[in-house]
């Protein structure tokens, strides 16, 4: 059986009004929750064991998806008492097994999670990343400048940048570099692992990815899944 951690204990600060009364991975998209539909792509790629690590209205997630029998999937429970960041709560969660997936609970994506936890396996890496690209637009002109003199001017710049999909693979072992009871977070953990020299593992993604913390990608989803 097959296991993931769903980080699903942020504020969604992003998404207010719709969090204010609301944990963020129950903000509905059409009819369903984004977490339920998270879930049900990760039981039909054989995780079908799920422990969601919540803090934010907690008590609104587990009446929601309770012991997870109405999904087919055995869902149980961490609890932060104090914000642990997004990699602190991995320190919380029972019966680890050798390797797992990690992943935030507000992604929409098409990401194949069998295809990905089976590279992770055969890379044998620490950690694996999925990543994706994503392009930034700057609506300014930009100078390049030597000792105050201007050698180049890029007006309205685009770059290409990878970046995380908030999806990650990981071997039981990084426990043992995040600290108990400690806020740490993802860049955290990653400057760990390389200064250990156990570089992470980047795998990268094609196709979609929304994050729905950004209001923007929200709104997409619910237009796309519409009906």
């Amino acid at each position: 059986m097959k296991r993931a951690i769903i980080l699903a204990g942020g504020l969604g600060t992003r998404l207010r009004p719709y969090t204010t009364v609301i944990p963020k991975p129950l903000v509905p998209i059409d009819d369903k929750p984004i977490l339920e539909i998270v879930i049900k792509q990760l039981k039909e790629h054989g995780f079908e064991h799920i422990t969601l690590a919540v803090n934010h209205k907690a008590d609104l997630i587990k009446a929601y998806f309770q012991d997870g029998n109405n999904l087919g999937v055995k869902i149980d429970y961490t609890y932060e008492e104090k914000k642990l960041g997004t990699m602190g709560p991995l320190k919380l969660v029972q019966d680890l097994p050798e390797n797992f997936l990690i992943m935030n609970g507000d992604i929409i994506t098409d990401l194949n999670f069998s295809e990905f936890f089976n590279l992770h396996l055969t890379k044998n890496k620490i950690f694996t990343i999925s990543s994706t690209e994503r392009t930034s637009f700057i609506d300014y002109g930009v100078l390049e400048v030597e000792d105050w003199i201007l050698t180049k001017m890029n007006e309205k710049p685009i770059f290409s940048h990878l970046v995380s999909m908030g999806i990650y693979c990981a071997k039981k072992e990084i426990l043992s570099y995040i600290p108990e009871n400690t806020l740490f977070g993802f860049d955290r953990l990653m400057e760990a692992l390389i200064s250990a020299d156990e570089n992470p593992y980047v795998a990268t993604h094609k196709g979609e990815w929304l994050d729905i913390g950004r209001p923007e990608d929200y709104e997409h989803a619910c237009k796309k899944y519409k009906g």
